[in-house]
């Protein structure tokens, strides 16, 4: 079964949705491990989407020239 690709922002609002949990106290620690290490998988996910957009980038110059940012 294919893994769905989360967006940068779903995954920033599943992080948000972790760290509530988390912060609530009312997991197991067992089910608050399995929290962190979901956070943490989305964490790295957000970290290379965001080095990739980085990469791309690029800003136009006086002359409209696009260059790298």
């Amino acid at each position: 079964m294919a893994k769905k690709v989360m967006s940068i922002e779903e995954s920033f609002l599943a992080l948000d949705t972790i760290v509530e949990q988390l912060e609530g106290g009312e997991a197991s620690l067992e089910e608050a491990f399995v929290m962190y290490q979901k956070g943490m998988e989305l964490l790295k996910e957000c970290s290379k989407k965001i080095d990739t957009v980085e990469k791309k980038m690029m800003k136009l110059n006086e002359n409209g020239e696009l260059s790298e940012f």
